[in-house]
């Protein structure tokens, strides 16, 4: 029995990372549902844009009692904890947009994870001393960070919220008791990941309860433990006997497991950061901070298209498509070299977003021809390249949420979180996955003889695209509140809605459902059964590696109609998002 036992536990740590590979590191099966137009959402008061109803009407719940932006994401994220769990929950991280209604004052709120004290730069190495591919570094111990996003709601709730905190727990606690219809985004992507049948606790809740003709969600497990969270706060989670169990849950994981402790989650602290603003024609554009890239690498783009009159171009054209995919491949060339966690690495935030070095930049752009292999700038020394770098290929994946909120006290929250790739690291413990975060470090430790921004290193947080934004119009007035889902897509995503609402006036819903059109500097990829996949022979002659992929994005924004005095949301149908007000 013993010995039968064994063999099955090495014979599911061998298959496991195969069936990984074939769920989430190749291509997924095409979504052929084509995009469809939601119909029109307005607002007066109040709007949340999510990627499930019953996270977006919990959150509605808490603003009808009287409660603000602060205190409805915490509702909706817990609710998402349990609806959405293969993105993001209570065992992930977060970055929060936060701008407060009577002060005008907008902030930054950090609650992404941190690697354990005891890491180093080598942990993601293998044969020989070389990277490890992606699919085998996800469903390790290895891949897990202290989780940060209930501290970081916490914290914002302590600051800025106005109802209690156990108040904003009950919609996903009595939700999570009792079960719900399942999701249908959710059923999709159980039925697409073959490795969630290896394991029995992932088997038995996503697997099981996903089949029948009316299936169910529920979790109990999920209810107790966001029943502590509610009475005790972060500490029920990063102390006492929860923590004990995921640093078991963690370390046990075979073949690797981690080297997580309890001191590193009782340790965990979120932080307030100034955010990161540029202009793009005349709007102000606000963005996260690093460790995120979201904030600089979007402000990079843009600033970097602005000398380009894109309005009077066809956004369904290749020269419209070349210009976004030759500014994305510099901004990402800039992004690998200089950023990562900046209690860890300088960052030179404002000279990377300085307008003058992004109009030296952008006049590197030939709009008939990709250029052969863009490398980073200097913006200290104002060069337009350093010739002689050699960028290490980064391992990228998608996974993550995005929710935008405004209530009628004048406060906005834009919110992205994650667990990283789709269920994470396969970890579960007390009804909750555990991220695979710590992935989102560079496998390699050096760029030109000089410490990766990027690498690995104790207590240091992984860099993330996140690019919750929030958008204001020519009078300094809300514009829009906007992020996405899809790893580092996001970043493509975000820009892409930005422009469309910008630059040719689109509603924020006809934004979101333009075709994907990105560049993360390792081909051009355009949005499978879409115009956009007609551009492929174009975009070929101009010079461009091109990949026609399935992107499932998750954009959700809010649009403010300064004319008409009303909220307009947009939510991607892509993954069946939801925008609603009263």
């Amino acid at each position: 029995m013993i010995l039968r036992r064994l063999a099955r536990i090495r014979y599911m740590a061998m298959i496991t990372p195969l069936l990984l590979l074939m769920a989430c590191g190749g291509e997924m099966a095409p979504n052929l549902e084509p995009v469809q137009q939601p119909e029109e959402q307005l607002a007066e008061r109040f709007m949340i844009a999510a990627a499930n109803d019953l996270a977006v009407e919990a959150g509605l719940d808490i603003l009808r009692k009287g409660g603000n932006a602060v205190d409805a994401a915490v509702a909706v994220q817990m609710m998402l904890s349990f609806t959405e769990p293969a993105e993001s929950g209570i065992g992930g991280g977060a970055f929060m947009m936060f701008r407060n209604g009577e002060t005008g004052e907008m902030m930054m709120f950090d609650g992404r994870e941190t690697a354990p004290a005891s890491a180093t730069s080598d942990r993601f190495k293998w044969l020989f001393g070389r990277p490890m591919p992606l699919y085998l570094a996800v469903p390790t111990g290895a891949s897990v960070g202290v989780p940060g996003t209930v501290a970081m709601l916490y914290e914002a709730h302590q600051q800025h919220g106005f109802l209690p905190w156990s108040d904003l727990f009950e919609a996903a606690i009595q939700a999570s008791a009792a079960g719900v219809p399942y999701p249908d985004q959710l059923k999709r992507q159980v039925e697409r990941d073959y490795s969630l049948q290896l394991f029995g606790d992932m088997r038995r809740y996503f697997v099981y309860q996903a089949r029948g003709d009316e299936p169910v969600l529920k979790n109990e497990a999920l209810s107790q433990t966001l029943a502590k969270i509610a009475e005790d706060g972060p500490s029920a989670l990063l102390e006492g006997e929860i923590a004990a169990e995921i640093v078991e849950a963690a370390r046990a994981r075979w073949p690797r497991g981690s080297d997580i402790t309890m001191e590193d989650l009782a340790g965990y602290e979120p932080k307030q950061r100034d955010v990161v603003c540029g202009t793009y024609r005349g709007h102000e554009l606000c963005g996260p901070a690093p460790p995120s890239s979201g904030g600089i690498t979007v402000l990079q783009i843009l600033g970097m298209l602005e000398r380009f009159d894109l309005s009077s171009m066809d956004y369904n054209s290749a020269e419209v498509a070349h210009l976004i995919a030759e500014a994305s491949r510099l901004a990402f060339a800039d992004r690998a070299f200089y950023i990562g966690d900046p209690d860890f690495t300088n960052v030179p935030v404002e000279a990377l977003i300085n307008p003058d070095y992004l109009l030296m930049r952008s006049e590197l752009i030939d709009p008939a021809r990709a250029m052969n292999d863009p490398k980073p700038g200097s913006p200290l020394e104002q060069i337009r390249e350093l010739e002689d770098i050699t960028l290490p290929e980064e391992q990228e994946s998608e996974g993550t949420t995005h929710f935008s909120i405004v209530d009628e006290f004048g406060n906005w929250v834009s919110m992205t979180s994650s667990i990283e790739v789709p269920f994470g690291s396969r970890i579960m413990t007390n009804g909750f996955l555990l991220n695979n975060q710590l992935t989102d470090f560079s496998f390699v430790d050096e760029i030109d003889d000089k410490p990766h921004p990027n690498r690995v290193e104790g207590g240091k947080r992984p860099r993330s695209s996140m690019s919750p934004f929030f958008v204001m119009d020519p009078d300094g007035e809300i514009k829009m509140v906007v992020g996405s889902r899809g790893g580092s897509r996001i970043i493509g995503y975000v820009t892409k809605t930005i422009i469309g609402v910008i630059d040719y006036g689109l509603p924020v819903q006809e934004a979101i459902i333009l075709p994907n059109i990105l560049h993360r500097g390792d081909g051009l990829e355009l949005e499978f059964g879409t115009t956009a996949a007609d551009l492929e022979n174009e975009l070929r002659e101009k010079g461009h590696r091109v990949n026609v992929t399935e992107m499932e994005s998750g954009i959700h924004g809010i649009e403010w109609l300064k004319g008409d005095g009303v909220w307009r949301g947009g939510a991607d149908p892509r993954i069946r998002g939801f925008a609603r007000g009263e």
